[in-house]
């Protein structure tokens, strides 16, 4: 009789110092008063110690969270530490403090942005949303696929939700390997018909198509569409060479995912979890272009995106997208359902993932706002009732673990100290 596979219990937690200030930083130069805005006078420091509860799980050695309320910073702060201070990492290791000025991999939030490059397309007449793909790549129409839009694809509706397979890492970092999988493979569902998360696949269509129609890299779109105009540091895909050695390093924490839930990451991930975190610090993966999964910014820059969302298309006088544009890419396009990859009800609009009530992915009563998960952690959102935007960055990846309640109290915590208005409503 075969043996049953041995269980790995261990609970991987960062370590937490006595003195929550010696691993704190704070951008004071930025934050404005709360009271100055008609907030609580404490609306600052009640959501910041329930950051603070969040760190002290353990779930990740480092988080940096940026608030904005009517376009002003409210808080703008990290604790922990982007390197040396993970589970694996010993007593003896060097650490490095994160700070408000460090770039964390959004991972899926990235899926936004990559859906804005391609709303601004449209917004410039270059496509239209309601084309086959394969009006703009012909050899996408192969196998059943020729009547894939880009909205579907836009809202995980275009039946290629993973790679098929046992699907090498490496293959992430060869993006026309990639696309030939993509362009032969065969649908899951017709164009359309069923709604299913797609965690890698569609980001690689939509930067192919923009750099078809632009007929240059994305990255350099983006360079030219969002990150000058906004005078981002990061806020692109991977990082320069140069800045290598500034990224936070992402770290397994918590305990190991066992089954089902180590099927149900497969299923969605398209492998395991823990190899979805050794590649994310392959240098590799700073190089490459990873369209819904490798972009790096700090929460500061993350936040403005979403504010510049939430405003508009305009901020601080730099018009980028026109109202209308941005309307296009986050009201929901269809009844929430349950999703065939998450397995769990979802909300989408073309590009975010859309809030609920009573309880949503960015906190209680969130039904107007639209931002984006990534790995599991990590989310950037606006909300248009309460006048806000948000990014919550975080370098532990954990599946199973103590964190999930602290988590979403932080988010709880900055719906609470927002008023609702009712201009949304």
């Amino acid at each position: 009789m075969a043996a049953l596979p041995r269980l790995d219990l261990t609970v991987h937690r960062s370590r937490i110092p006595a003195n929550l200030g010696s691993v704190t930083t704070r951008d004071a130069s930025r934050e404005v008063r709360a009271d100055d805005l008609g907030l609580a006078s404490d609306a600052a420091e009640r959501i910041w110690a329930r950051t603070e509860a969040l760190y002290r799980t353990g779930t990740s050695p480092g988080i940096s969270l940026c608030v904005r309320y009517r376009g002003q910073v409210v808080l703008n702060r990290a604790i922990g530490h982007a390197r040396g201070n993970g589970p694996q990492d010993s007593d003896y290791s060097e650490k490095e403090l994160l700070t408000p000025d460090t770039p964390v991999c959004l991972f899926s939030a990235s899926k936004a942005v990559t859906a804005m490059l391609v709303h601004w397309l449209a917004q410039e007449g270059r496509l239209n949303l309601l084309d086959p793909v394969a009006h703009y790549i012909p050899e996408f129409a192969a196998n059943g696929k020729r009547n894939v839009t880009i909205q579907h694809l836009l809202s995980h509706r275009g039946g290629v939700p993973r790679l098929e397979g046992d699907v090498d890492p490496a293959l992430l970092f060869d993006h026309a390997a990639v696309m030939d999988m993509l362009c032969n493979a065969q649908p899951v569902s017709p164009g359309g018909r069923r709604q299913a998360y797609h965690a890698i696949t569609a980001g690689f269509i939509l930067a192919e198509l923009v750099e078809r129609v632009e007929g240059r890299s994305v990255r350099d779109v983006l360079d030219d569409v969002i990150c000058k105009p906004l005078g981002m540091r990061y806020f692109n895909f991977g990082v320069r060479p140069s800045d290598r050695d500034k990224v936070a390093l992402n770290y397994l924490t918590g305990m190991k995912p066992m089954f089902p839930l180590d099927r149900y990451m497969k299923h969605v991930l398209g492998g395991s979890f823990e190899t979805a975190i050794e590649v994310s610090n392959d240098p590799r993966w700073l190089d490459a272009v990873i369209p819904a999964g490798n972009m790096y910014a700090t929460a500061e820059e993350a936040c403005r995106f979403f504010e510049l969302l939430r405003q508009g298309g305009s901020l601080d006088g730099t018009q980028i997208f026109d109202p209308l544009t941005v309307h296009r890419a986050v009201v929901e396009c269809g009844k929430p359902e349950i999703d065939a990859t998450l397995m769990m009800p979802m909300r989408y609009s073309m590009g975010m993932m859309l809030g609920s009530r009573p309880f949503g992915l960015m906190g209680p009563s969130t039904e107007q706002a639209f931002g984006h998960l990534g790995f599991v952690s990590v989310i950037a959102w606006a909300d248009p009732e309460r006048e806000l935007s948000a990014a919550l960055l975080t370098n532990g990846k954990t599946l199973i673990g103590n964190h999930f309640v602290p988590w979403y109290q932080v988010l709880s915590e900055i719906a609470r100290q927002f008023p609702q208005t009712s201009l949304h409503k």
